[in-house]
């Protein structure tokens, strides 16, 4: 099956004073079009580190990192942006939404950035999808966790990315809204035939995608297709 992502031998050090720290170690592994994948570990494993260099939202110190055909490291800033825009969705912990941008202003944004025309409808499509529609004239600071969190669910799916990372996605809500918006990750990006790879503490949530990738120490220390019950 043809992959949608592909590292190779990606590694990731950082200078802390005098010493070099080594994030990632030596990461390899291939995604294909389509899955779902969950990457878990301890705090300070490298597991945001790894997604941020799989989104090119960082680079790595040594290694390839390839993203539909595109070999990031070989990639200028304009570049890696004009790939993020076009392949990428983003779910963030904190949501990330621009403050002074109304909720359909904040889904409207990506497409906006690639010049598409009737985006505004596009947008209100999404927001009634994530089920806060009537909220769309209100800002990030009038709506509550859960649903600033459908917000840039909406927006991750506006350009209908053909892969959607998600950094601990139910971090920062309740247990009833988290349940929720797992629910609606899964939903649209089944329906869109995205593919998924999260980043999670969450057991029960890095359960319900196809496969895990345990880091510890920067390192892959199991890598295992999930028995699925749903």
């Amino acid at each position: 099956m043809e992959s949608i992502l592909s590292l190779q031998q990606v590694s990731k050090t950082f200078k802390s004073g005098n010493r070099l720290l080594t994030v990632l170690d030596n990461v390899s592994f291939s995604v294909p079009k389509g899955a779902t994948l969950s990457i878990v570990g301890p705090s300070g494993s490298g597991k945001t580190t790894l997604l941020g260099l799989c989104a090119g939202l960082d680079r790595c110190s040594s290694g390839r990192v390839v993203l539909q055909n595109n070999h990031l490291e070989k990639l200028n800033e304009d570049q890696l942006a004009a790939v993020r825009n076009k392949y990428i969705g983003f779910i963030f912990q904190n949501f990330q939404l621009m403050p002074t941008l109304t909720a359909i202003e904040n889904v409207m944004v990506p497409l906006e950035l690639r010049g598409e025309k009737k985006v505004r409808a596009r947008a209100m499509e999404l927001l009634d999808k994530v089920g806060i529609a009537d909220r769309s004239h209100h800002y990030p600071a009038q709506l509550s966790g859960g649903e600033q969190q459908r917000v840039s669910i909406a927006r991750a799916f506006c350009n209908r990315p053909g892969i959607l990372f998600a950094d601990e996605p139910t971090g920062n809500l309740d247990a009833e809204t988290s349940e929720k918006i797992v629910s609606l990750i899964f939903d649209l990006n089944k329906e869109a035939g995205t593919t998924l790879v999260l980043v999670t503490h969450d057991g029960d949530l890095a359960a319900k995608t196809q496969r895990i990738i345990h880091l510890k120490g920067g390192k892959i220390v199991s890598d295992k297709p999930t028995i699925l019950t749903a």
